[in-house]
Formats: structure tokens, C-alpha cells, sequence
């Protein structure tokens, strides 16, 4: 077998563009803490099982027809049970034929949807702090990203800020909501708002709305293609990952108007062909739920995230206050560490406990806060907090002086 040498030959540089963006410190955040045993509060993936009935739906497919590729922009039977049931919640009259394409998962579908919008050099809007994947994508499709503040510890924005972004022409606008990281809701007035301004300048918009289901009370969520005149310039991109606890089965997709759809199906037919047929096929039976299962899952998140914030609380550890999704972000100015990402390194070898580096997330120069997640079984987060017990006596000799 031939040995591989080392770097001596002179090649052509790569790519250019990945230099700009590192890996997903989510990501790397999961396989420290899998090297250390530490409990995982860093990737936002539960650790309990989906609902009984998809598991057994699957088992039945295992042994049907249903091991080839499915119709590229998804599986027929799949987009008209989806179609149902999001026209139900997003109050608009949708066509499974005409306004959606599954994907592979949302991260695909947000992918898809940049592409299908966005030429080189055009500028799109990315509120920060942002899901990591939005400032790659936008690069990855040779676009130039505008970054918009939400002002923590509430995260709103500044409506002068945000209109002067506007002013720079952005071809989209990027909107995720709930949010991921910060568990911001924005709310109607802030859409609205929002609206107003993608119609003034003649912007389209792209939603993630993973966390649709996911929102506490008093907040609820307000789909931004169902405002006014919003469907026609909108890009709705969601998943069944986080509603349904299946976050490996990586089921996506975009909803739009007929025309962005057509260029989202060549898009997404050369980025990935389709999404899994016999996932597609089992997972039908959760998007025929009835309401009930949404009500349980939001009261089964509410009482997790209560769980867990009440344990900070009793710790004394500061927080922001989540309105929806299933993320906290912890603030760890107190340590003095010039880097949240040393901190999150160093409460896993120490404490045994994984969290995200908040700076991962935004934009400006911000080390304060690191990111928990909190779907997990309560005894999960029960473990987690009783190492966290300990945070202070076992960090505070990295804390530096000045």
C-alpha cells in the first residue's frame, strides 16, 4: 500500500470561502463532551424517544415498498399531509403540488432557499446573535451578510438599526423565530414592523421556524407568511426535527408561492436529490396528529424549561429568560475569561457539563454568555445541575485578574 506524504507537493489553494467561517462549535462542543463523558447541554437534540406511534409506523415500513428514491421534492402522500396541517396553522390555503419541497431537514431547506434567492454579491440581513449556519450559508451562496444587533438580555432590535440595513438594498432577510439562540419570540408589532419594510424595499424574507411549537406563555407565535401581503415574498423553512423528537430522520422543507417553489425543486433536486423515502412514509402518522399533541408538547417543554431555570435560579447562576424554543443562554462575566470557547472547554473537563460558547452566535465582539439546552429527560437536567452545583469552586482558579 502506497504511504501518503505529507504536504510537499505544491497545489492549488482551495477554496477560498471556507476560510471565512469555521466548523460548527456546536458540533465540536459534542465530541468534547463525548470525550470527556460530560452530560450534553450543548447540541439541541433530546435524549428521550419520538411518540410511540411514528416508531411503530417506521417498523411497519421497514417492511413495504418504500425503499427507493420518492418524487424528488418529497413523497407525495407526505407534502399533502403536511400541506393539511400547515395550512391549519399558518391560516393560508396551501397546495402540496404547488407551495412545498421536502428537504433534508431545515438546514437544507434554509440552504435551498439562499440559492434559489440570492446571486454573488447581494446582501441579505442576519439578526445576531444567529444560529451558526446563517453566516456560512449566506457566504457558502457568495452573498454578504448584514448583521442587525438584538440587544440582549431581552434581544429586540432597534428599528433605525434595522431600517438603515434595509437601506443597503439586502436581497432577503434572514428571520428566526423563535429564535435559536437567544429563545426570542418577536412578536406581531415586531413582524409588522418587519413587513412594512421588506415591502418598502423590495426584500424577500426567509423564516426558520423549527421552534413553531415550542413558545411559552404569555408569547405565541405569529408565522410571518400569513401577514398581509407576506406569503408572496417569503420562504417559510421549518422541520420535523424538534416537534417530533427526530432530529436524526433530518426532515425538512420550504413552503413558498409557486414561482420561488419551481426554483427551489432545481435547487434542491442537485443539492441532495430528496429526503429519505421510508422516513418520509413514517413520519406522515405525526403530521396527522390532533391539536392535543401540540398542547402536550409545549406543556412538556414548559415544564422542562421551568425545571431547569428555577435550578439556575436557586444556584444563583444569571439568565436570560427563554419565551420559546429550548435554549438559555447563561452569562459568565463573573469568571473573567477572555474566552467564552476556553470556558466551554473548561466546564466540561472540570464540571462534566457541555454548553456552546455564546460567541458563536454573534457577530459583535460578545464573550459573556455560553448557551444551554434544556430538551433533555428531567433527570438529565437534574444530573446536569448538580454539577453545576460546583461550577464556581471548580472554575474559579482559570479566573484572570483585571
Amino acid at each position: 500500500m502506497q504511504k501518503m506524504k505529507k504536504g510537499s507537493a505544491i497545489m492549488k489553494e482551495l477554496s477560498k470561502r471556507t476560510k471565512t467561517f469555521t466548523d460548527s462549535a456546536i458540533r465540536r462542543m459534542t465530541r468534547i463532551a463525548n470525550q470527556y463523558d460530560a452530560i450534553n447541554l450543548s447540541q439541541g437534540f433530546p435524549d428521550f424517544d419520538p411518540p410511540k406511534e411514528i416508531l411503530n409506523r417506521l417498523e411497519q415500513v421497514a417492511h413495504e415498498d418504500y425503499n427507493q428514491y420518492a418524487i424528488t421534492w418529497g413523497a407525495q402522500n407526505f407534502r399533502d399531509a403536511l400541506a393539511k396541517k400547515q395550512s391549519k396553522y399558518m391560516n393560508l390555503d396551501l397546495d402540496s403540488n404547488k407551495n412545498i419541497v421536502i428537504t433534508c431537514g431545515s438546514t437544507e431547506a434554509m440552504m435551498a432557499a439562499m440559492m434559489s434567492v440570492c446571486d454573488p454579491n447581494d446582501k441579505v440581513i442576519v439578526f445576531s446573535p444567529f444560529y451558526e449556519n446563517y453566516g456560512a450559508d449566506t457566504i457558502l451562496c457568495g452573498a454578504n451578510p448584514i448583521y442587525v444587533p438584538l440587544h440582549p438580555p431581552v434581544f429586540n432590535f432597534d428599528k433605525e438599526e434595522l431600517e438603515n440595513a434595509f437601506k443597503q438594498n439586502p436581497k432577503a432577510l434572514i428571520l428566526c423565530n423563535p429564535s435559536n439562540p437567544c429563545g426570542k419570540v418577536f412578536s406581531k408589532e415586531e413582524l409588522e414592523y418587519i413587513a412594512s419594510l421588506a415591502i418598502k424595499y423590495d426584500t424577500y424574507v426567509i423564516t426558520d421556524e423549527v421552534y413553531e411549537h415550542i413558545v411559552y406563555a404569555p408569547y405565541k407565535h405569529t408565522y410571518f407568511a400569513s401577514l398581509p401581503g407576506m406569503f408572496e415574498r417569503t420562504i417559510s423553512c421549518s422541520s420535523l426535527s424538534k416537534t417530533y423528537s427526530i432530529t436524526g430522520w433530518r426532515l425538512g422543507y420550504c413552503i413558498a408561492p409557486e414561482n420561488i417553489i419551481e426554483q427551489l425543486k432545481k435547487v434542491h433536486d442537485f443539492l441532495t436529490v430528496g429526503a429519505a423515502a421510508p422516513l418520509q412514509e413514517a413520519a406522515v402518522v405525526g403530521l396527522e396528529f390532533s391539536d392535543a399533541y401540540y398542547d402536550e408538547l409545549q406543556k412538556l417543554y414548559t415544564h422542562k424549561k421551568d425545571l431547569f431555570i428555577n435550578g439556575l435560579k436557586e444556584l444563583n447562576i444569571p439568565h436570560t429568560e427563554p419565551q420559546g424554543a429550548y435554549y438559555v443562554m447563561v452569562d459568565i462575566s463573573e469568571f473573567g475569561y477572555d474566552s467564552d470557547l476556553d470556558f466551554c472547554v473548561d466546564l466540561i473537563k472540570n464540571v462534566g457539563v457541555a454548553a456552546v460558547p455564546g460567541s458563536s452566535f454573534f457577530k459583535e465582539e460578545e464573550n459573556r454568555y455560553i448557551r444551554f439546552h434544556f430538551a433533555k429527560k428531567d433527570e438529565t437536567l437534574l444530573a446536569a445541575l448538580d454539577r453545576l452545583k460546583d461550577m464556581r469552586t471548580k472554575m474559579s482558579y482559570k479566573k484572570t485578574v483585571g
